[in-house]
């Protein structure tokens, strides 16, 4: 019987492409690299208002102007939200754009990344039960062309994501769409993993995967990882996400990767809350490489430690700023 499972996990891991065994380009050698600084504004940029929570930015420039699709939970379901900004600080909230419809369930269509292609946005976020990511596009930002079936779902029975696949952050480079995501195992560890694409609806995971897992007992994420944001600078990719630990306090860990597969930690970097409204919880980065060479960072924070809803979450936007390598 052990036997038979095993081939047919072997089968499943081989079979229609949905794996495979890959690296990202070369990283950019210019740009800032370890050791970074954090400073962040002390009041955040978006408020929750009436919502009980606003987190998960996922920002973009379109059509001349930021764009923020965050996630925002009114007491009974999370839906992604959208607000535009001529600064990146100053928002005006346009309300809601996606909620959750058919195999979605009636709980969640948010937690997502977005992605200007071309003339239009692809944002891909996670929804149903289990959680699987999801795929919408649009050209103007508010009205949303949803692909249908969920485009990355859950794996094999004993895989790292057999349970959920959650979190997506996507980047695009000049061999395709990565998307760095969190799954979770039947004994509920979330960790992390990759996928990549050449069109951004069929993907194929890492057979390697995951690539980060929870920390050691103690660490300020021993208790899971999730919510990645990438990016590529002074030789090498960097990577912000998001640490659990035992009490529920979440804080932003750094890792660093030569071929964006293979990553280790960057130990003198944990960013905690620093003000009354985030002091339990800081997460959900989202990241924009500035001209002046700093990793300008928005984020979620809450005064409640919980795994899910009820933080009080509110959006804040800080700096990481590096030391610089000349091409």
């Amino acid at each position: 019987m052990r036997m038979a499972r095993f081939l047919a996990l072997v089968i499943l891991l081989t079979s229609c492409g949905r794996y495979a065994d890959f690296t990202l380009p070369a990283p950019e050698s210019s740009g800032p690299r370890a050791p970074f600084t954090w400073e962040a504004q002390p009041e955040p940029v978006v408020p929750h208002g009436d919502s009980s929570d606003a987190l998960n930015p996922s920002i973009v420039r379109f059509q001349g102007a930021y764009w923020n699709f965050y996630s925002e939970f009114e007491g009974r379901t999370w839906h992604t939200a959208a607000a535009t900004s001529a600064d990146g600080i100053t928002w005006t909230k346009l309300g809601r754009v996606l909620s959750p419809q058919g195999w979605e369930g009636s709980y969640i269509a948010a937690n997502g990344s977005a992605l200007v292609v071309g003339d239009e946005i692809l944002y891909w976020y996670e929804a149903g039960d289990p959680f699987r990511v999801a795929l919408a596009r649009s050209r103007d930002g508010k009205n949303w062309i949803r692909h249908g079936e969920p485009v990355v779902g859950v794996g094999p029975r004993g895989s790292f994501d057999e349970r959920a696949v959650a979190d997506p952050y996507v980047i695009h480079t000049r061999n395709g769409f990565y998307m760095f995501y969190l799954g979770q195992d039947r004994a509920r560890r979330q960790s992390l993993g990759i996928a990549r694409s050449s069109d951004g609806v069929v993907w194929e995971k890492l057979r390697a995967n995951p690539i980060l897992e929870p920390g050691a007992p103690g660490a300020f994420d021993e208790n899971g990882v999730g919510e990645p944001a990438v990016w590529t600078s002074g030789g090498q990719w960097w990577m912000l996400y998001t640490g659990r630990d035992k009490g529920e306090r979440r804080r932003l860990g750094l890792a660093r990767s030569a071929d964006g597969v293979h990553w280790e930690r960057v130990s003198n970097l944990v960013v905690s809350g620093s003000n009354s409204w985030d002091s339990q919880v800081i997460c959900d980065p989202s990241v924009e490489q500035m001209p002046d060479g700093s990793i300008r960072v928005w984020f979620g924070g809450g005064d409640v430690a919980r795994p899910d809803q009820g933080l009080h979450g509110q959006i804040g936007v800080g700096v990481l700023r590096g030391q610089w390598v000349a091409r």
